[in-house]
């Protein structure tokens, strides 16, 4: 997401936001804010200007009654050194937090508050009760760059944000964290510039980064701390295969997308609707547990081809079973020039 400055236009918008499952997103602008539905597209909420002035971020909480927003723009209402929770229910805000210095980004989950400064990221439990939690010292983050799987029962439960090392990113389990406490930080080294983008699937098990030279984007298996080395698209296009430096190998339906494993939760009080999330049809690792390519062979099966000089044909069905046909064959490497 581009800074607010970046984006303002003719229009007056300041910053565009998609809520956790990209159903909806948000409109700040000079003249307050906007929520829409994405399809179709229809406006959802309008508040203007004499409720929240000039609005610099936004961000939803799925589609429930709260939203957490950040002052910006010319006429703004509120400081821009605080956080505001707004509960279109009650229709007034219900929560604040004032920092001592500009606020850069804010994310929310169903049970946490992020606050993205400069220099820090506050961690708040939320809703109710709402305190503390811990906060981390970050490399300078004028961006406000900063990523939180949304989903509570997600299989990894990820704070994602740029490491002190030029280039670097943290990962901080929020599962394993309580008022004044929080798990040691992992850095994974993934780039030799600043970082310009994040992101983070669904179950907190992939991120994604860029650097500002815009033209690589790495994904990482934050389960093994891998990079995911290789793509490639069936023949057909119904699957996608990726796999990574440890071995890894997912595959996922693309056509028939109800195929791939999905994981439910319902509605947790006041807070909100019902949530789904996906995860790959089938996965495997290959036995070196070494970087390798995939692809697509004949007959639903994936073909992996590893650096240490095997090759593994594994065949896959749609109930996302995996068998492995080919058993460590070592590939016969010469210089002869004919093939």
């Amino acid at each position: 997401m581009k800074s607010p400055e970046a984006m303002a236009s003719g229009r007056g918008v300041l910053n565009l936001r998609f809520n956790q499952d990209q159903g909806c997103f948000s409109c700040c602008m000079e003249t307050g804010l906007r929520i829409y539905n994405v399809d179709p597209l229809v406006e959802k909420a309008h508040f203007g200007m004499e409720l929240m002035g000039s609005v610099g971020y936004c961000e939803m909480l799925y589609r429930t009654n709260l939203l957490a927003i950040v002052a910006g723009g010319a006429r703004p209402k509120f400081a821009d050194n605080t956080v505001l929770v707004y509960d279109d229910i009650s229709k007034k805000f219900v929560l604040e937090f004032t920092f001592s210095s500009f606020v850069k980004n804010v994310k929310l989950r169903r049970d946490k508050l992020v606050v993205v400064l400069s220099h820090q990221i506050h961690v708040f439990s939320f809703p109710s009760p709402c305190q503390r939690l811990f906060t981390v010292e970050t490399r300078v983050n004028n961006l406000g760059l900063c990523e939180v799987s949304p989903i509570v029962s997600a299989e990894r439960q990820l704070l994602v944000f740029p490491g002190h090392k030029l280039g670097s990113v943290q990962l901080v389990d929020l599962a394993s964290t309580e008022a004044g406490i929080s798990s040691a930080p992992v850095t994974i080294n993934a780039h030799q510039g600043e970082l310009a983008c994040l992101a983070v699937n669904q179950q907190g098990t992939m991120v994604a980064t860029a650097s500002n030279k815009g033209t690589l984007i790495r994904v990482w298996d934050t389960t093994r701390r891998a990079q995911l080395v290789d793509i490639n698209f069936s023949g057909d296009s119904e699957f996608l295969c990726c796999s990574s430096d440890k071995g890894t190998v997912h595959i996922f339906a693309l056509k028939d997308t109800h195929l791939n494993r999905r994981s439910t939760f319902s509605n947790m009080g006041f807070l909100g609707n019902y949530v789904e999330s996906q995860w790959a049809l089938a996965n495997f690792t290959v036995p070196p547990e070494c970087a390798c390519i995939c692809a697509f062979g004949s007959r639903s099966s994936v073909i992996a081809i590893c650096l240490d000089g095997t090759f593994h044909k594994y065949v896959f069905n749609a109930d996302g079973n995996c068998n492995r046909e080919a058993f460590d064959v070592y590939l016969d490497v010469c210089d002869d020039d004919e093939f």
